[in-house]
């Protein structure tokens, strides 16, 4: 029986996102969890992410954890914070308050500090809050909050916390592979990020780079079996093999991710293409009439979100349905206090496919009526 091809769409969204033909092919073939060859895999993937993160083998690992990133944001969470621990999250979108939303669940100590989603934390308050407090043992923030697309100050936020006994998460899904960072300098102890993002694999996986020594200090704090960080970290360095099934499909794609990222100049070179969509994406539109929503200096090349025109002709779904039927995926927004689109730089797309994307909206807004200021 034949089946028809299909022809795929392009998709600016955060994830999942569009991939390389090699990296769908890499899929094509069937391999045990005990296979040698996959064990190999694993091996090399969980190398070459320390690699990405700039880091030494000897002071860093990678735990791959099967799952969307969001099971290991919670692998992180329910693994490493102490059972009379306190965590602080600071929180500047939506993907801050799932965090806090995780810890609530988990019924874990938990102070926030909320700021609105179109700006950088404060760091006095943060280092404020960090010296007044001695209870807090965790501090957690998301690098790029997808809710917009705001950089969220890491490296600042890692040299306070190093100031204190507190251990340091960083929410890095829909950066890392794009935004460099280094992993001793920015004095981070956990790391996540997840397949299908700016090293452009396939969904299946989250992984978490760990800092050796906190990870170890670990031992008795886990609140879950399936999330048990430390016990996922200790099953992969005794035989290769994870403790539960693997996403043996989607890790072959990632291998193969890896190796082309690497071709293209690694997290350098793939910031560059990033970056250069971005400013084609975002001269389009303000040519067309369309305004962000933040502020340049606080905007990264991720995704970007726009905000509805101030036209009664505009409707999002339609807009959505009309790029949808031409082949183009955008994203709805997520931001509270404003109407707003995305659409997102990254995934295996080039500056070529911004420029279709921008002649397509055009068109768009021309068959809707919609007049840009």
């Amino acid at each position: 029986m034949k089946t028809k091809k299909m022809k795929d769409k392009i998709l600016f969204t955060p994830g999942p996102l569009t991939t390389s033909q090699t990296v769908k092919q890499a899929m094509l073939r069937d391999l045990g969890s005990r296979d040698s060859e996959f064990i190999a895999i694993v091996q090399e993937i969980r190398q070459k992410l320390v690699e990405l993160g700039g880091a030494k083998p000897d002071e860093y690992t990678a735990v791959l954890m099967q799952g969307s990133g969001t099971f290991g944001l919670e692998a992180v969470v329910s693994s490493t914070v102490p059972p009379d621990g306190k965590l602080l999250i600071i929180i500047n979108g939506a993907y801050g308050k799932r965090l806090a939303k995780i810890a609530s669940v988990l019924k874990i100590d938990t102070i926030t500090l909320e700021y609105p989603e179109n700006t950088i934390p404060d760091l006095s308050e943060i280092e404020d809050t960090l010296k007044s407090d001695n209870k807090i043992t965790s501090v957690s923030v998301v690098h790029c909050e997808t809710t917009t697309g705001i950089i969220n100050p890491i490296k600042e936020i890692g040299a306070l916390v190093a100031k204190s006994d507190a251990r340091y998460f960083v929410d890095a899904m829909s950066s890392f592979g794009a935004v460099p960072v280094n992993l001793h300098e920015f004095n981070i102890d956990y790391l996540v990020s997840s397949a299908n993002k700016c090293i452009e694999g396939v969904p299946g996986f989250s992984f978490i780079l760990c800092k050796l020594s906190s990870l170890r200090e670990t031992a008795g704090y886990a609140r879950s079996v399936s999330f048990n960080l430390l016990e996922q970290y200790q099953g992969l360095e005794k035989n290769g093999q994870f403790r539960f099934t693997p996403p043996t499909h989607t890790l072959a794609a990632f291998r193969q991710a890896l190796e082309e990222i690497q071709t293209e100049g690694g997290v350098n070179g793939r910031a560059g293409r990033y970056r250069k969509n971005y400013e084609t994406l975002i001269e389009g539109m303000r040519m067309m009439g369309f305004k962000e929503y933040l502020r340049p200096e606080n905007q990264g090349y991720i995704i970007t979100s726009f905000l509805y025109p101030d036209d009664p002709s505009f409707s999002f779904e339609e807009f959505y349905e009309s790029l949808n039927q031409k082949d183009y995926v955008i994203y709805p927004g997520k931001v509270s206090d404003a109407n707003c689109f995305r659409i997102g730089n990254i995934g295996r797309i080039s500056e070529a496919d911004i420029k279709a994307l921008l002649v397509a909206i055009n068109q768009t807004i021309t068959e809707m009526g919609v007049k840009l200021k």
